[in-house]
């Protein structure tokens, strides 16, 4: 398995023969308005994509865990080929479909795609009614023969939902969406330095990847805070925060 970080949560991995395109993401930098209600009033996104856009259209498979625009933009509604196939959650197909794309799949448990064994996990975008009001959100578990099990996590906090997945699932590498996302009032949005170090400490079969840093602009928590957490709880030999741009290779376990 190879995975390239993109920018935020935007992955492109290169898994069980397939080229698989995870949130994409692919306004130019700048081009959005600042998350409202947060802390700052950058433009989003704060940095520019680190490939040529042309260079992430033509995937095997678009993995989308949910449709905010930091992780589903009009550029990559716009951009990417109508027929390309799209595995999403329930509830997310019609919209994707209203958009032109013509061959779009809920997942509801699990499916079968070309090779693929893809489960989805569920997870929480923050606590009370913040929580609530972000929608739904889900995650991805993906087997193929001879590769390692890889769990993408989504937009959630460390919770219950996200310790059953890693005990169900027994992910060989987890890729977490850090960056502490957090608006004027109440609790972080996705993952914070404690959360990472709780993923660690809960499967530490699994190596975890972290991103959703540095591009968006209420997500507060950097890769250099990041890092120093981690190097601190004697967990950087087993996690990796990548910079945008930048590839990572795993052969890890094979699926089960």
């Amino acid at each position: 398995m190879k995975i390239r970080l993109i920018r935020n949560a935007t992955l492109w991995l290169e898994y069980g023969g397939r080229c698989i395109l995870v949130d994409p993401m692919l306004s130019g930098a700048g081009a959005n308005p600042p998350i409202p209600n947060t802390a700052n009033d950058r433009r989003n996104p704060l940095v520019p994509l680190p490939v040529p856009a042309e260079d992430l259209l033509k995937p095997d498979l678009v993995l989308i865990t949910h449709l905010h625009p930091d992780h589903w933009d009009a550029e990559a509604a716009g951009r990417l080929p109508k027929g390309t196939p799209v595995l999403c959650q329930p509830g997310d197909a019609e919209p994707l479909a209203e958009q032109g794309f013509t061959d779009v799949s809920p997942v509801e448990e699990e499916t079968a795609w070309r090779g693929l064994l893809i489960a989805r996990t569920s997870g929480r975008h923050g606590t009370g009614d913040i929580g609530a009001a972000m929608g739904p959100v889900s995650g991805f578990v993906l087997r193929a023969e001879g590769e390692p099990a890889v769990y993408i996590a989504g937009d959630t906090i460390y919770c219950a939902e996200v310790a059953e997945a890693l005990e169900r699932h027994q992910p060989a590498v987890t890729v977490v969406n850090a960056g502490g996302a957090v608006f004027k009032a109440g609790d972080p949005i996705t993952m914070t330095a404690d959360d990472v170090v709780a993923v660690c400490r809960k499967a530490p079969q699994t190596r975890v990847i972290a991103v959703h840093m540095e591009a968006i602009n209420h997500c507060l928590l950097t890769r250099e805070d990041l890092r120093a957490r981690l190097e601190q709880e004697g967990l950087s030999e087993r996690t990796d925060v990548p910079a945008d741009g930048q590839w990572l290779e795993e052969s890890g376990a094979a699926s089960n």
